[in-house]
């Protein structure tokens, strides 16, 4: 009897610890969902900044995939595409002009540091940030654009 009181109270601490930290393991990556770039708050030097832009990141393992579409200031469509991981390893990127090439840092909770590669030459770095109230995502990008020009670009989007 005794062991089976024992085998009872483990079953019950166990389903007790794990019903506490369920909500801690759900928990994502705060830049998760949905985002539509705000083209008024962002700029980009050289300019312009694009016309429309949605980016949806979504949980894949332990890292993310990011699709982001819109149309750019020419008025042409683009799509770019990459599934990576924050482990600081190259993942091939689709559909961009600048670089063919990413990595990913997690800085903290709501900062990524990602290092952007064309022919595996570093070509630009984006500093992306998510506001402590999840509403707002930050991308500070400087480096070289897919023409060769010298870019210092702030994107900013809103969660949808």
């Amino acid at each position: 009897m005794r062991l089976v009181g024992r085998r009872v109270l483990v079953l019950f601490a166990t389903v007790w610890l794990l019903t506490l930290a369920a909500p801690a393991l759900a928990q994502t990556d705060p830049a998760v969902g949905v985002w539509k770039l705000n083209p008024a708050k962002s700029s980009y030097d050289p300019g312009p900044v694009p016309s429309t832009g949605t980016t949806t990141i979504t949980a894949v393992g332990p890292g993310i995939k990011i699709s982001g579409r819109g149309v750019d200031a020419a008025g042409k469509p683009t799509l770019t595409e990459y599934t990576g991981a924050f482990d600081g390893k190259d993942t091939v990127v689709v559909g961009s002009p600048a670089f063919d090439t990413m990595s990913m840092k997690r800085i903290d909770a709501n900062t990524t540091e990602v290092t952007r590669k064309r022919a595996g030459k570093i070509v630009q770095t984006a500093h992306r940030v998510i506001s402590q109230d999840g509403k707002t995502m930050t991308v500070t990008t400087t480096g070289i654009n897919g023409q060769g020009q010298t870019i210092n670009n702030v994107t900013v989007y809103e969660k949808q």
